[in-house]
């Protein structure tokens, strides 16, 4: 069952740059491209795949799904959640253990490596995806965000993640020695751009395939597929389009904790330098 988020101070709260990113960004494109983008981590993926048994559409959407609540607990929940919700997830990651198919070691699901690969692989998509929605963000906007997303990788255990977004690209590019496209993130990719059979709440059509198109070409050549200029313009006019028609819905259909972000958001923006109370 998905637990009931509480939106108040929590991590971030109503003043912060990633309640503002969150509240404005189409939410399934972003995790989809950080899933695509984690992948290629030849550890982090194996990994995955070995342990939540993701071997068709529908079990790599529900794993998604499963994704999706967690940030959206870690983002807008109480910092009770936040922190039992981590919890949990550090405790499952140390018993948890994979198989390195290339060397024939095993590894640690919670080496720090990966979980820093993750943190920072989602980190760069909710920004990009951000971005390319025609969320207006200032260079120091986007630093303050990276830097605010340390708050939660300190609970998932990490103390040495980036704090900028010039620290943050920095990271990207010293990764990419060490990336590659697998057997399984190619098979992962191949799922998650196969569109659900009918549209459901939550899911769009063809979104893996719209979320691919806003990843680095770099990261797009290594599962051979760099794509070119007119299919990343098309996805940023897809993505705007899609921010435009969430941001017209009517109240009653917004997800309960970003409608009631939002409220405590526009009760902080009356309130110029107060707390404002869940």
């Amino acid at each position: 069952m998905k637990p009931t988020v509480t939106p108040g101070g929590g991590l971030f709260g109503p003043r912060s740059i990633t309640w503002r990113v969150h509240t404005e960004t189409p939410a399934w494109p972003a995790a989809v491209r950080a899933f695509q983008f984690q992948a290629l981590h030849p550890r982090t993926i194996r990994g995955i795949v070995q342990n939540h048994l993701l071997d068709d559409a529908e079990a790599v959407r529900a794993h998604l799904r499963r994704r999706l609540a967690f940030v959206g607990l870690r983002t807008f929940g109480t910092r009770e959640q936040a922190e039992e919700a981590y919890e949990r997830a550090r405790e499952v990651h140390a018993r948890l253990i994979g198989l390195d198919t290339s060397t024939g070691t095993l590894f640690r699901l919670d080496e720090p490596e990966s979980l820093r690969w993750v943190h920072c692989a989602e980190v760069a998509s909710h920004l990009e995806v951000a971005r390319l929605s025609g969320v207006a963000l200032t260079a120091g906007e986007r630093d303050a965000y990276v830097a605010e997303q340390r708050r939660a990788a300190y609970l998932a255990g990490l103390t040495d993640v980036p704090g900028s977004a010039g620290e943050l690209d920095d990271h990207l590019t010293g990764m990419r020695a060490h990336l590659s496209a697998t057997d399984e993130a190619r098979e992962l990719l191949r799922l998650v751009v196969t569109p659900p059979p009918s549209l459901r709440p939550g899911t769009l059509p063809a979104v893996g395939a719209l979320a691919f198109a806003t990843l680095p070409g770099w990261a797009r050549s290594m599962y051979g597929c760099p794509g070119d200029a007119a299919a990343g313009y098309a996805a940023g006019a897809a993505l705007k389009a899609l921010r435009a028609a969430a941001m017209a819905m009517p109240e009653r259909l917004v997800a309960p904790e970003i409608r009631a972000a939002r409220a405590l958001m526009r009760a902080a923006a009356r309130t110029p330098g107060a707390d404002v109370a869940a």
